[in-house]
């Protein structure tokens, strides 16, 4: 029998300035081709102008909250029963929720063009906060979807 697959979670450690496993694997989402300095310098400038935006707040706070502000809930998937392709409304489990949400961050701002990537990852992790912008709008098409073939949804567990 082959040999299952184990989470690396466990190896993961809280980055060196803000002791927070979301922060290292943020990084580690943002990093290319194994720069990793490259990537915290990224991410700790973003975190740093969010800090100059918002004074009265704790970066950190602001930085997990967009995080989890642009989590989805439910998703769909596709299931082929009969011949015909469904698209199966399913809830999404906590760690691929965070997944998600990190990665339609970092999709949403090197979609933008123009500024350095440091600020523009802190534009949308500012709208993420406030709760606008395209990691956002990502994440309201994928509810709408799960709402619209809710029809579908006693496919989910057969």
């Amino acid at each position: 029998m082959a040999k299952k697959y184990k989470s690396t979670d466990r190896f993961v450690k809280p980055d060196a300035r803000f002791k927070s496993k979301l922060v290292t694997k943020f990084i580690n989402c943002i990093m290319q081709r194994g720069k990793k300095t490259t990537a915290q310098n990224i991410v700790y400038k973003a975190i740093g102008d969010l800090e100059k935006k918002i004074k009265e707040k704790d970066p950190l706070d602001i930085f997990t909250t967009a995080v989890n502000n642009v989590k989805p809930l439910i998703e769909v998937r596709s299931r082929r029963i009969g011949g015909a392709t469904y698209q199966v409304p399913v809830e999404v489990s906590p760690k691929r929720q965070q997944s998600l949400a990190m990665r339609w961050i970092i999709t949403a701002t090197k979609k933008k063009k123009g500024k350095p990537m440091a600020e523009r990852l802190a534009d949308e992790l500012m709208a993420a906060f406030k709760g606008t912008g395209e990691a956002m709008t990502t994440r309201e098409n994928v509810h709408k979807m799960a709402e619209a073939n809710k029809a579908f949804a006693h496919f989910a567990y057969q």
